[in-house]
Order: structure tokens, then C-alpha cells, then sequence
């Protein structure tokens, strides 16, 4: 049966912080925050029930005073491996400032033309840069068209005084990662997401060697990007989500020539030094 929802999302809220974890505030907007996400069609597109992107936002509530939030919010992201029962991580975000304001069982509202709530715009603004990791890694440049979506998101909020939405809050901002996955300067971040997927992880089951060397030729294409922009955020969110994946690949199975890519990953993304040490010759 067609399912018209993207996303089969897990939302959680973590009040421990507040020193008052069980008020029904958090549990309400828990559910409510679940509901909604689940409910709305984000796109035009009809999914499969199996299709739908699993998705977690953990969020830890730092503070609050009224109906006055702060909180960080961890953003994970699987798509499904052909063949096989293993997800894929494609995005592992943390976003860690994010203040809204709630009132508890207010209806939940997002207009992609207006700002009119910091919540509803963060979460949209993940969702479809979430939906379009997804379609880029099934399909060359597949997730341009949602990207530019979560952009409209950025360009609207950008007015408001909340942190995150302009180039001036830092290196580690929506604003940075929307504008990378978007500028020329990274354009081989879309066809590496589409060779690692696709022409990677995709043939695991039936051409492990192909599968490798897949996943080699997509680190390849990033390192590129790298040789540009060092240390870029894109890049470095995009081994958040993969550096174990990428560890237990090459951990086993048919040999492949992998030292290259062994230098690459060390260059690209040092702080993961562990996982390359344990990459198997």
C-alpha cells in the first residue's frame, strides 16, 4: 500500500537538565512533535511504507521559563542497504542551539513562507535536507530540488533574531551546510553520496569487491572537495555519519588496495583517526 509520508520518525525530549523532567509540557510536545512529522506529506512524491526514512531527533532541553525553551537537538538519519536488513546512516547532525518558544497542545503550524515558529522551521529545515540525502543517494543529484527547499527555509528565517539561519553565527550553522550542499565548490559531495549508495553499499550482498571499491571511489570524490575547502563542515558532518560504516567495510571480506584511501580519511577526517586504525589491510 502507498503511503504519502516521507519520514518514520522517533522523536524524544530529555528535561533532565531542567531539574524538572516530568512535567507533561515534555511528554506533550513529544507527541505532538511525532504526530506531526509522521503526518505531514513533506513532497509530491508517493512513498512505499518501506520507502519511509527513518528518523531520530533527540532533543535535550537545557532550560526553560514559561513557555521559553532551550535545548540541542541530534538529528540521525538511515536510508535501507538493497539486499540486506542493515540501514545506512546518511546524516548525524548535531544542532546545538536551538531556542523556540511552546505552549503546551498549540497547534503546530509550518508555511515555508513565513517564519513563524524557530521549532517548525528547524525541524522542516532537517527534514528536507534529510528527504534529499535520501534521493541523493539513489539517484546523480537527486537531492538538489529539496535542498533548495531547506535553503527557502534558511532565506525566511534569516530575519529573525534566532541563531543559526545567517552566515555570521559561525562555521557549524543550517546557514553553513545548506549553503555547502549547494555551492560548486562541493559538487562532488552529490555524486559521491550517489557512488557510495549506489554503486557502493547497494552491490554488498552480491559483488563485495565492486561494493568496496565503490565506497573507495566516493572517498576519492570527496577528497577533492577537501583539497579545496579543508576541514569543511560538510564534509566532516558527512563522516559523523559514516566513519564506523566505513570501518566495518573494509573489516573484512575480499581484499582491495586501500591505502589511498586509508591516507585520504586520515586527512579528511583526523578526529576518526580510531576508525582508520582498525581498517584492515
Amino acid at each position: 500500500m502507498a503511503n504519502a509520508q516521507e519520514i518514520n520518525a522517533t522523536v524524544a525530549i530529555d528535561a533532565v537538565q531542567t531539574g524538572q523532567p516530568n512535567l507533561q509540557v515534555f511528554r506533550t510536545l513529544e507527541q505532538q512533535l511525532t504526530e506531526y512529522i509522521n503526518n505531514t506529506q513533506w513532497t509530491n512524491k508517493t512513498f512505499l511504507n518501506q520507502e519511509r526514512i527513518d528518523a531520530n531527533f533527540s532533543f535535550i532541553i537545557s532550560g526553560f521559563d514559561g513557555t521559553s525553551f532551550q535545548s540541542s537537538l541530534q538529528i540521525q538519519a538511515s536510508r535501507p542497504v538493497y539486499g540486506s536488513t542493515y540501514d545506512s546512516p546518511i546524516y548525524n547532525y548535531n544542532d546545538k542551539n536551538v531556542s523556540f518558544d511552546y505552549i503546551e497542545f498549540q497547534p503546530l503550524v509550518f508555511n515555508i513562507n513565513n517564519f513563524d515558529s524557530n521549532l517548525m522551521s528547524v525541524l522542516a529545515y532537517h527534514i528536507y535536507t534529510i528527504i534529499g540525502l535520501d534521493a541523493a543517494s539513489f539517484e546523480r543529484e537527486g537531492g538538489i530540488p529539496h535542498f533548495q527547499t531547506a535553503k527557502q527555509i534558511v532565506n525566511t528565517a534569516a530575519g529573525s533574531n534566532f541563531i543559526g539561519w545567517k552566515a555570521s553565527d559561525g562555521t557549524q550553522s543550517r546557514f553553513r551546510y545548506n549553503d555547502a550542499i549547494l555551492s560548486n565548490v562541493y559538487s562532488e559531495f552529490h555524486n559521491a553520496m550517489y557512488t557510495y549508495h549506489m554503486r557502493g553499499l547497494d552491490l554488498m550482498t552480491e559483488k563485495q569487491k565492486d561494493a568496496k571499491q565503490g565506497v573507495e571511489k566516493a572517498i576519492s570524490m570527496l577528497r577533492r572537495i577537501n583539497d579545496r575547502r579543508p576541514n569543511s563542515f560538510l564534509v566532516r558532518t558527512f563522516f559523523d555519519a559514516k566513519a564506523d560504516e566505513i570501518q566495518a567495510v573494509f573489516s573484512g571480506g575480499p581484499n582491495v588496495d586501500i591505502t589511498t584511501m586509508v591516507e585520504n580519511l586520515n586527512r579528511m577526517a583526523p578526529t576518526r583517526r580510531t576508525n582508520w586504525d582498525a581498517i584492515k589491510f
